[in-house]
């Protein structure tokens, strides 16, 4: 997977790489799947979300230029593996997750890795951030959000990097927003496709409105 997948498609940075041979991905998806969980595809993971495409897990982890000492944000821990994949580049992660169900199965295979330690999980709205454990050095949302949510920017330590999808619920650009001192600077880094972030600063739930 590393070599065909990513290293073939661009993903250059050897940490990222690294922490991809590191994580067992099949561990993060039922037992039925697991003989697909190499292939460069999303997979469901229950409660009508996904294991994003390996490809794009690695090209938001390598946008957001994590250091060994860096503090990350996760929105949408979904199954864990991204997750992981932070705690083996990151000292920290505090990743959000608002479905109870996949938070507690996140939770129970990250600890089954030894990374306890160095991940903390909550049940929460995701688009509020996590402000008791700010600032951080990176933020990565692994869902769509019709807009940049302000929280998050405001989350950002100097020159953090914030990883989001942004535009409608068909079809997105991965943006990067960095913290500069002239204020936030946006760039896009081409199409993708990703569930709704719902939340307050992000879709509303279906039949609801913010």
């Amino acid at each position: 997977m590393v070599e065909k997948h990513l290293a073939a498609r661009g993903i250059h940075d050897p940490r990222v790489l690294a922490a991809f041979r590191e994580i067992p991905r099949h561990l993060f998806v039922e037992e039925g799947l697991q003989a697909k969980a190499y292939g460069d595809h999303s997979l469901p993971i229950g409660e009508k979300q996904t294991i994003s495409q390996p490809w794009v897990v690695a090209i938001m982890v390598e946008l957001a230029r994590i250091a060994p000492e860096s503090r990350v944000l996760e929105i949408g821990a979904g199954s864990g593996y991204q997750t992981a994949i932070l705690a083996h580049l990151a000292k920290h992660v505090w990743a959000i997750e608002r479905i109870a169900v996949l938070a507690r199965r996140a939770r129970a295979v990250t600890n089954s890795l030894g990374l306890q330690n160095r991940v903390s999980i909550k049940v929460f709205d995701g688009t509020y951030g996590w402000s008791e454990w700010a600032p951080y050095d990176a933020i990565i949302v692994a869902a769509a959000s019709p807009d940049i949510p302000a929280p998050l920017v405001d989350q950002l330590g100097p020159e953090g990097r914030l990883v989001i999808p942004i535009g409608t619920a068909e079809q997105q650009e991965l943006t990067v927003v960095t913290a500069g001192p002239a204020g936030p600077v946006v760039e896009r880094h081409g199409p993708v496709s990703f569930v709704k972030l719902v939340g307050k600063f992000g879709w509303p739930e279906d039949g609801e409105s913010n």
